[in-house]
């Protein structure tokens, strides 16, 4: 394989990144469409990961503003410079008057409990997190059904017969990635060796991102996948050092690094963002949880636009046949280590 492009252009775009507007959610400019339709104001909070990162805060954003452009509402977004920020920067699109606000994010559960209490006539609706309440929407994504898809091909590319994995913190959710690609992964060759996981400990630091994804090359690994974030920008310059594979997540990755990133576990966050808003302005909206996977598209590959020949014709149809087999409930794909474990004692 022969990764041909440079990476540079995105690495160095991290340093020019739009702040947003603060911990007080200063107002964004809004836009509408001439439409008819209710000036509904809705707030988003960037988790420390921060708008830029290519990946799940970007795709939350790509979500807000199809709805900005579509729907005609008005609109508010403010970054998170760390954790601290959460309680404060939730609170203040609340008491500014938003109608629906977004919490990027798990590691805002714990704030979001609290505001959505405090404010009982606010909608909030968070992303990948769990918070029960009257006003609160869980957006949850199979992201293993995803995983498992991108473990399937990476074990078909594979030339060494060993995978790597880049995490960002070793957390339940990302061991949900880790599962599936180690359980697609196995699927497709048995023998293929998915090297222990790494983890970057953050999820905006690229240089630990590379240095994680380096060693994993240095260990035999020829495809990496990593759900890391804005680290993950890291793990694609290790990759086209080492002309080898990468995996991208959450968002279409693979222009970042064409040739480079094999393809991408695309979460879409951003269908789960338009939906919300669009059924608060019908009157549609409902607490509790819902939930995207592959069959309803909420999780997948990409288009591979700059890898499909690489692939090829017949390993694209077996992904496909084993997508289908995952839709049907055929495959029922493990979302823990202790699944995992089960599921490949099944397999042997």
């Amino acid at each position: 394989m022969r990764p041909i492009s440079i990476l540079q252009f995105a690495l160095a775009s991290l340093a020019a990144v739009m702040v947003g507007c603060g911990p007080a959610g200063e107002p964004s400019d809004s836009a509408t469409n001439g439409k008819d339709t209710p000036k509904l104001s809705v707030g988003l909070v960037f988790d420390s990961g921060g708008r830029g990162d290519k990946s799940f805060n970007d795709s939350a954003w790509a979500g807000l503003e199809r709805a900005i452009n579509e729907l005609g509402i008005e609109h508010r977004v403010v970054e998170s410079k760390s954790e601290k920020d959460y309680d404060q920067n939730l609170a203040a699109m609340a008491d500014q008057g938003c109608d629906l606000v977004f919490a990027v994010g798990l590691g805002m559960e714990s704030a979001l409990k609290k505001v959505a209490a405090t404010y009982p006539k606010t909608k909030f609706a968070i992303v990948d997190g769990l918070v029960e309440a009257d006003n609160v929407r869980s957006l949850r994504f199979k992201e293993e059904e995803g995983s498992f898809l991108a473990g399937y091909l990476a074990a078909l590319m594979s030339e060494s017969g060993r995978l790597g994995f880049v995490g960002g913190k070793e957390i339940p959710l990302i061991k949900k990635f880790h599962a599936g690609f180690v359980a697609g992964a196995k699927t497709a060759r048995p023998d293929v060796v998915v090297l222990p996981e790494k983890y970057t400990g953050s999820w905006d630091n690229t240089d630990t991102g590379k240095l994680a994804a380096k060693a994993l090359f240095a260990d035999g690994a020829d495809v990496v996948y990593h759900a890391a974030g804005k680290a993950g920008l890291g793990v694609f310059a290790a990759a086209e050092e080492a002309m080898k594979y990468a995996i991208g997540v959450d968002s279409d990755q693979d222009y970042l690094a064409p040739g480079v990133v094999l393809t991408s576990m695309v979460k879409r966050v951003d269908e789960s963002v338009f939906q919300t808003v669009k059924d608060v302005l019908d009157g549609k909206f409902e607490s509790g949880v819902k939930v995207y996977d592959l069959a309803s598209g909420g999780v997948g590959l990409s288009e591979m636009k700059h890898t499909k020949d690489q692939v090829g014709a017949e390993r694209l149809a077996k992904v496909e046949e084993v997508s289908a087999k995952i839709k049907s409930g055929e495959i029922s794909v493990p979302s823990t280590p202790e699944k995992l474990a089960e599921f490949l004692q099944k397999s042997s």
